[in-house]
Order: C-alpha cells, then structure tokens, then sequence
C-alpha cells in the first residue's frame, strides 16, 4: 500500500465534527491529596504543578528515567487536591508505578474516585446546552469552569474548528443532557485524532518521548521546571534539537477495521514509523495518529499488512515546527 503525503489535502473527516456529549467510560479520575500532594507531582510528571489553578487545566506525562511516556494525563485543580484522569485499560498498571514514589509523602494519598465520570462534549452548543451560558466564556484549551460539583474544560477543537470540552463530574449522579445525543466512544476519539490529540493504548506504553507524540504543543511538557522522573532526557532532545520523529495525522480508505496501535509505517522495506491510534470514520474510511520519521516524510510509505487500503496525509490543526525541513536540527 503507498502512502501519498500530502499535507495541502484537508477533507473533512466523518462525523468526528458533529455535535452531542459521550460518556468517557474508559476513563477513571484519580485525587491527590494531603500535604505533598504538589511536591509528589512535580516530581513525577512533565508539567509545573504551579501552572495548574483553579481556572487552567494541563496535561502532563509520566515517563521512565529513559524519558519514555508510560502516562499522558490532565491535570485538574480542586481546592487543595489535583485532579487527573487515566485509561481504565493502564489505570492499574500506572497507579501501582506511581504508588513507589508516593511512598515517600506521608499523609499523602492518591486513589480512583468511584462515583466520578467525564463526559466530552463537542461543539459550542453541546458546552452550553450542558453547562450554561457560561461556557463561552472558555476561548482556548485549558481553561477551566466551575460547574457546582463539577468541573469544564475547554480542550484542543477539531481539524475543522469545532470546539471540544471535557465536563468531568465529581459526582457521577449528575443529570445527562437530555437535549444533546449520545455519542460513541468511537466517535469521541475520531475528534481527538483530528484535534491531532494522542492517548497510550498498552501497544504503545513506554514506547515514545513526550515530543515524539507532540505534548509540547498540546499543553503537555514544561521545559523550565526542576528535576522529574526522565527529565533529562526530554530536556535533551528539545534543548539539543535531537527530535527525529514525530506525531503525524493521516486519513486511510478501503478499509472496514482501523489499524492497530503499533502497526508499522514501512519505507523502502524499512520501519520509519507505528500508529498511534486510528478510528473508522465511516464504512470504509477513517483517521489515524501515527510517530513518523522526519526523514521519511517525502517518501513512499506502505502500512504494514494493509495493502489495498490507501492513505492521504493530513494537516495537523496546530503547528509543528520541529516537522519542518529548514528548521529540523537532526536532518
């Protein structure tokens, strides 16, 4: 299968835009609390703790002392705690990893919160319908609104600027918005692909250096805080320019079933790549995030195992500049 890259070619992913809320049931969101709550987080994960407030929310990564991601999170501050979320699917894995450091903080703890959910909402209307008028006034990722005992926040919009919110719920007894339609978990994360957004699946755990699935652009990665677990290899690759690959989106055809997360991009016989994560979008088509080598943008690629189905680059709604030839320092 040949892979034409070609980023000027931008047409509208199916139904990753239309408007509705989904409950995020492969999530889970977790409380740190107690006195060293912050100083437990600083240390373990890419963002400064001081950054998360009552009125701006963050992602953040915990990684290996390699530097290579095993958690991509949101942070979320609630009072004194701070709030994040995780996939049910690595939940247990990464609570038990991160349970050796918390170890070290008396009094303080860190558990799933049972009766909390997250609902993500997409579109305007769906935010307001949901929330109240109040929703416009959040105009750009990570801003946050208190919502009684929940919390909104408005997060990355699609390819085709819908705007997209996470409404996490506190108290999962809350009223669904009767007026919005439900919407497939499916669909939720076709609209993260086009927002050029990734998530670990238990394929690609440990495989990638926040940048290689570009967190620094999405909120993720603060390059002047202190010390945390990895940190020097992160600060390395941004600061020295070692950055060779990163996070691509693409658009498949002729295909019923979206390649797995890990499924090799090959060139000329050789892997210069793995999906992410890809999503159907309709009977025979969808979107993918896939790590690519800088170097191999220009060339031929074939998907691994996939060869009737054909592929378009897509641009990404943010930019990247690290995937540009005059400015990449490792070409």
């Amino acid at each position: 299968m040949e892979i034409t890259m070609n980023p000027t070619e931008n047409p509208r992913p199916h139904n990753s835009s239309d408007a509705g809320y989904t409950q995020l049931t492969n999530r889970r969101v977790v409380r740190i609390s107690g006195p060293g709550a912050d100083k437990f987080v600083q240390g373990q994960f890419s963002q400064h703790v001081d950054e998360v407030t009552q009125t701006q929310s963050l992602r953040a990564t915990a990684c290996t002392p390699k530097g290579r991601a095993y958690c991509v999170t949101r942070m979320v501050r609630h009072g004194q705690d701070l709030l994040m979320d995780l996939d049910a699917e690595l939940a247990d894995d990464t609570l038990s990893h991160l349970r050796k450091y918390l170890m070290l903080f008396r009094g303080t703890s860190m558990d799933v919160l049972p009766s909390a959910r997250i609902l993500g909402l997409i579109g305007k209307p769906a935010a307001i319908t949901a929330c109240g008028d109040a929703a416009e006034s959040l105009s750009r990722p990570g801003q946050t609104l208190a919502t009684g005992s929940g919390i909104l926040i408005r997060i990355e919009d699609t390819s085709d600027q819908t705007a997209r919110y996470e409404w996490w719920q506190l108290e999962g007894d809350q009223p669904l918005p009767e007026e919005l339609p439900e919407l497939s978990i499916a669909h939720w994360n076709a609209s993260s692909i086009s927002a050029g957004v990734p998530w670990l699946t238990a394929q690609t755990r440990e495989a990638y250096v926040p940048q290689m699935l570009n967190l620094q652009h999405l909120q993720g990665v603060h390059f002047k805080k202190g010390c945390y677990t990895g940190q020097e290899v992160i600060a390395r690759m941004h600061f020295l320019g070692q950055l060779k690959k990163s996070l691509f989106r693409l658009r498949f055809e002729g295909s019923d079933t979206a390649p797995e997360p890990g499924t090799r991009l090959l060139s000329e016989g050789k892997n210069v790549g793995e999906v992410v994560n890809a999503e159907l979008t309709s009977e025979q088509a969808g979107e993918m995030l896939a790590v690519i080598r800088h170097d191999a943008q220009q060339g031929t690629l074939a998907l691994e195992g996939m060869d009737s189905v054909t592929v378009t680059m897509q641009p990404l709604p943010y930019p990247v500049p690290e995937q540009q030839p005059a400015t990449q320092a490792d070409t």
